[in-house]
């Protein structure tokens, strides 16, 4: 006789779901979570909230989807297939950042809010009203948020941090808008060291990093948060899964200049750890 297995009786590979924009080029927005979730060994899935169109070198447009849209995604993919996490990034507009709060108020699950405002190149991703709803949507339900410094300034109507203090000072207001942890993000530092501060409840851990030579970090905090919700899926605490994700990507910008894709700011690489070096 066949024995049968359920699927319950297996461990089971962690599924995350991304709910971001569309970077044709592959270097940021919902393809670098995929590849990023797939690097961290798990199983992603990706909503659409917008189409845009860009390269190494900037983005031209964007097409929003629309909100209904967006819902029906989600939807579908909660209706069928069991979700360990999910990170948020590019909203698009105030109407869907309200729709997609309504649908994952509904979840108890780790929610990794990555604030995409602006592209690598300085286009636009958020109006004001967008950040506005963000803030009041979905900024309760994160179990963090990964600002970069220009972010979170303007989330804050501040000035840039510059200082380590200031990084501090900001990363505690912003815990004020009620998401549960902050990681606010230091590349923006004019310092040779580009420190990472987490922040939640009454803890405080600063991540040390180094900078490297190369100007490939296009879809950095993209990959950065999504590899946290892919930790976060697995189990592990959110100590530690920042942890983790930020030695992956210290060696995911490391590795960059082995690709040679675009003349601008180039993708990491994801796969560092997975793919043998090439064989000249």
């Amino acid at each position: 006789m066949t024995e049968t297995v359920s699927i319950t009786a297996r461990a089971a590979i962690a599924n995350v779901l991304s709910v971001a924009g569309s970077d044709p080029s592959g270097g940021a927005g919902i393809q670098a979570d995929l590849k990023s979730f797939a690097a961290r060994h798990t199983y992603g899935m990706a909503a659409i909230t917008a189409l845009t169109v860009q390269n190494t070198q900037g983005v031209s447009a964007v097409r929003l989807i629309e909100p209904d849209l967006v819902r029906q995604q989600i939807e579908a993919v909660f209706a069928d297939i069991r979700v360990d996490a999910v990170k948020i990034g590019m909203i698009g507009s105030a109407a869907t950042a309200e729709t997609v709060g309504g649908l994952l108020r509904r979840q108890t699950l780790p929610i990794v809010l990555d604030t995409v405002m602006v592209a690598k190149g300085g286009a636009s991703l958020a109006g004001q009203q967008t950040v506005k709803a963000l803030i009041e949507h979905i900024f309760p339900l994160a179990h963090v948020i990964t600002p970069n410094l220009p972010e979170a300034a303007a989330l804050l109507g501040v000035t840039e941090a510059v200082s380590r203090a200031a990084m501090e000072a900001q990363a505690k207001a912003l815990l004020g808008f009620g998401v549960k942890a902050v990681l606010l993000k230091g590349g923006h530092l004019p310092d040779a060291e580009a420190p990472d501060l987490l922040l939640w409840e009454d803890n405080r851990l600063w991540l040390e990093g180094r900078r490297y030579p190369t100007a490939n970090t296009h879809g950095t905090g993209c990959s950065l948060s999504s590899a946290i919700a892919a930790e976060l899926a697995k189990g592990e605490t959110l100590e530690r899964a920042v942890r983790i994700a930020k030695t992956w990507i210290s060696g995911a910008i490391a590795a960059a200049d082995r690709l040679s894709v675009g003349h601008g700011h180039g993708p990491l690489h994801h796969f560092h750890g997975l793919w043998p070096e090439l064989q000249r």
